[in-house]
C-alpha cells in the first residue's frame, strides 16, 4: 500500500488537506484527519496539490502509418509527464480506422505499448455505416465524424449518412465540424490573391468562423433531430457558443462541447511570430473569440478541455502555407498551460480539474476514473505550484522533439503521476515497464 500524506487535494470543487491510501491499482480511503495505523510506503505531499489524472479526450498519436513522427509508446510517455493518465486517441491513421478489425488490432497494439490508459474512436466514412453500428458502448469511447476536412477516406458529408449515424450510433458521436464547402471557396480566392505566398495569417479567414458555425450548427441540429448523444470537438469561436446550453446540468445532457488548450492560449495576433508552429484545424482566431471560449467554460456553455495533440515533424510544419500541415504537439504541456489561468486569477483549481477530469469522465461515461475517491482507480497527480521551469527542446518527450511553448516559462511543475495506483512517472524518471489500461464505459 503506499500513503499520500498531507496533501492539498482538488477533487468535487473543493480543496481539502487530507491523505490518500492507494492499495493495488485503487483508492482504498481518503482521511480528513487522524490517520489510522497503517503498514504502507508513506510520500509526504506537504505543500503539493494532488488532482485526479488528466483525461484527454482528444489525441492523435499517428500509430499506426504515421509512427516516425510519433507512436503510442512516446507519446503516453509524454503524456504522463504531463499529468495526463488516461487518453483517447483519433482514427485518421494509416489505414484510417474504419473496421471494427482494425479498430481491435489497434487496441492490442497499445496494450503492449501504452503507457497512460487508453481508449480509440471508431473512425466513420461515408461508405462504412454497417462497421459503425457495431461498436461496443462499454469498450469504446466513441464514434468520430469528421464533418470537414480530414485525412483519408474520411470526410462524412453524405446526408444519408449522416442521417444513419446520428440516428443509429449505439454511442457517443464526436464530431469535428468545419463546411467543407466554405473552406474551398475560401481557399480558391485567398489563393488568386496571394498565390503560393499566402501569408499564415490568412488561416482563420480560409478556415473561418462562418465555416465553423456552419458546420457545427448542422451537427447540433441533427443530434437534437435524432437525440444523439453528440460531442462536439475543438470549438473555436464567439458565435458557437449560442448552440450550447449551461441551465442543465452535465449528467443530463445530451450535447456537449470542448475546447483545446491552444484556442484558449493563442489569438490571431500570434501568427505573426508563431507562424505555421500555430497551425490548426479549426484555426486559432481572433482575441474575441478566445475571450468568448473562456467565458463559455466558466460559464459550462463548454463543459471539457483537451488537446488535439496532433505531432508533425519540424520540417513539415517549417514550411509554406500550403505545405505546412496542420496540427502540433500538446500533451505534455496541457495541465501546466491551465495553471497558469489559475495564476492568472482567471480560472480556479476547481474549475481546471472538473474541465479536464471530472467532466471527461462524466461525459463519456468512464467507470471509476476522474475523480478522487474511494473506490475508484488511484489515476493521481502530483503538483508544485510554485516550482517554476522553462519548457524547451532538452526537456520535451514528443517524438518530434518539439512544442510550440518551446521557450516558456511556466510556474507550476508535474512532479509525480500514479497511474491505476503505480508510480509511473517520478520527478523525471519514468517506470518504463508499465503500462496502462483500456478504458471502460459505462453506457
Amino acid at each position: 500500500m503506499i500513503l499520500l500524506k498531507n496533501a492539498n487535494i482538488v477533487n468535487n470543487n473543493k480543496v481539502i488537506t487530507a491523505s490518500v491510501l492507494i492499495e493495488g491499482e485503487i483508492i482504498k480511503d481518503i482521511f480528513e484527519g487522524e490517520i489510522p495505523e497503517i503498514d504502507a510506503e508513506v510520500i509526504d505531499l506537504q505543500g503539493k496539490y494532488l488532482l485526479p489524472g488528466i483525461i484527454d479526450d482528444q489525441v492523435h498519436f499517428r500509430d499506426p502509418g504515421l509512427t516516425y513522427k510519433a507512436d503510442i509508446a512516446t507519446e503516453s510517455r509524454a503524456a504522463i509527464a504531463g499529468g495526463v493518465t488516461s487518453y483517447m486517441d483519433m482514427p485518421n491513421n494509416n489505414p484510417p480506422i474504419l473496421t471494427q478489425d482494425l479498430l481491435e488490432k489497434k487496441y492490442k497494439d497499445a496494450a503492449t505499448k501504452s503507457m497512460a490508459n487508453y481508449s480509440f474512436y471508431m473512425g466513420a466514412s461515408n461508405d462504412n455505416l454497417d462497421e459503425v453500428l457495431k461498436t461496443n458502448p462499454s469498450n469504446v469511447c466513441g464514434i468520430k465524424v469528421f464533418m470537414g476536412s480530414s485525412t483519408g477516406n474520411m470526410l462524412v458529408d453524405n446526408p444519408e449518412t449522416l442521417k444513419g449515424i446520428f440516428s443509429q450510433a449505439p454511442t457517443l458521436v464526436a464530431t469535428h465540424c468545419e463546411d467543407e464547402e466554405t473552406i474551398k471557396k475560401n481557399t480558391a480566392e485567398f489563393k488568386k490573391k496571394y498565390g503560393l505566398d499566402m501569408p499564415i495569417r490568412m488561416h482563420p479567414l480560409i478556415r473561418s468562423a462562418e465555416a465553423c458555425y456552419l458546420s457545427s450548427s448542422m451537427a447540433v441540429k441533427l443530434a437534437k433531430e435524432n437525440n444523439t448523444r453528440l460531442h462536439v470537438l475543438h470549438l473555436t469561436t464567439a458565435k458557437e457558443m449560442e448552440l450550447f446550453d449551461n441551465t442543465i446540468a452535465l449528467k443530463d445532457k445530451k450535447i456537449t462541447a470542448e475546447v483545446c488548450v491552444h484556442h484558449l492560449i493563442f489569438n490571431d495576433k500570434d501568427y505573426d511570430t508563431y507562424g505555421t508552429k500555430i497551425k490548426w484545424n479549426p484555426a486559432v482566431k481572433t482575441e474575441d473569440d478566445r475571450k468568448a471560449l473562456l467565458q463559455a467554460l466558466i460559464d459550462n456553455k463548454i463543459d471539457v478541455i483537451a488537446t488535439d495533440h496532433a505531432p508533425h515533424t519540424a520540417e513539415e510544419k517549417d514550411n509554406n502555407y500550403f505545405e505546412a500541415p496542420s496540427g502540433g504537439p500538446l500533451v505534455q504541456h496541457s495541465l501546466v498551460s491551465m495553471l497558469e489561468f489559475y495564476h492568472r486569477g482567471e480560472l480556479s483549481l476547481e474549475q481546471i480539474v472538473t474541465k479536464m477530469c471530472h467532466a471527461p469522465a462524466d461525459c463519456f461515461a468512464i467507470n471509476n476514473r476522474g475523480y478522487i475517491n474511494k473506490g475508484n482507480f488511484a489515476d493521481l497527480v502530483v503538483v508544485d505550484l510554485n516550482n517554476k521551469w522553462t519548457a524547451d527542446k532538452s526537456n520535451v518527450l514528443y517524438k518530434v522533439g518539439w512544442s510550440p511553448f518551446d521557450g516558456k516559462e511556466f510556474k507550476s511543475k508535474v512532479m509525480m503521476t500514479f497511474v491505476n495506483g503505480s508510480l509511473v512517472y517520478n520527478n523525471g524518471k519514468f517506470d518504463e515497464n508499465f503500462r496502462g489500461k483500456r478504458l471502460l464505459f459505462n453506457k
